[in-house]
């Protein structure tokens, strides 16, 4: 299934880009690094497993993803700027009461969204340990390293896979450097924000973020999901969906 998007501008004019699939209270859900929302949430059915539970969907494409714009100025790269992007699509929307949720860098989005002072009603994490949130530093050090590596990574490396992703997803390099280097750490103390029920729903083989038992022991009121895959694999199954919709409805 394909959806075309709508488009709104944030802030700093740059053009964004935005699907929605359902009908009901809204969730936003945000995609992971080099994804976009079509491959992280509709290609595998998760959006329509969600909203047949009763959601609107929404989920934007972030800055430097699929169908929204990837300027080259670094000053379209202020720290947080997918915050920023984040709050001028719910304020776009008008959103008032809503959930909120994402995988991988959708989930420390979220999260930097939540310190930041959003407020949505509940809290989804997929894809992300303690370690994804507060030691930033050694993944982003990784995927400078397979933009760098683009053009001369061998099959057996690294960061071969995550290059072959890039590849397959057509993303801009440059514009990539840029936004890796907007990503903020939070700190364990931080988390005391995340005060709404949360839902850390984490691949039994993935360790890409770290430890997602450390991070519900770090939150005021949050439970585990584990479901099958990797880090890559894990957005592929429907049990992510079911994961998602059983903790909205319950």
């Amino acid at each position: 299934m394909s959806i075309e998007p709508d488009y709104f501008e944030a802030r700093d004019g740059v053009r964004l880009a935005w699907r929605e699939m359902g009908e009901g209270a809204p969730l936003v859900l945000l995609h992971g690094l080099f994804s976009s929302a079509e491959v992280n949430w509709i290609k595998f059915g998760t959006a329509a497993r969600i909203a047949e539970a009763g959601y609107r969907v929404i989920m934007p494409d972030l800055r430097v993803h699929g169908s929204s714009d990837a300027p080259h100025g670094a000053e379209h790269y202020p720290p947080d700027v997918l915050v920023d992007d984040l709050q001028d699509l719910v304020a776009h929307l008008d959103l008032a009461d809503f959930d909120l949720g994402g995988f991988s860098l959708g989930a420390r989005t979220s999260v930097r969204a939540v310190v930041a002072g959003m407020r949505p009603r509940r809290l989804i994490l997929g894809g992300m340990g303690l370690a994804g949130l507060a030691g930033w530093q050694r993944r982003g050090r990784f995927f400078k390293r397979a933009i760098a590596e683009y053009d001369s990574a061998k099959r057996g490396d690294d960061t071969w896979l995550s290059i072959q992703f890039m590849k397959t997803m057509k993303v801009d390099r440059i514009a990539a450097g840029l936004l890796l280097d907007s990503f903020t750490d939070t700190p364990p103390e931080a988390l005391a924000a995340l005060t709404m029920p949360v839902l850390v729903v984490c691949g039994d083989k993935d360790q890409d973020n770290g430890s997602a038992e450390e991070l519900v022991a770090a939150l005021p009121d949050a439970r585990l999901r584990t479901i099958p895959g990797t880090h890559m694999s894990s957005v592929t199954e429907p049990e992510l969906g079911e994961a998602i919709a059983a903790f909205l409805t319950a």
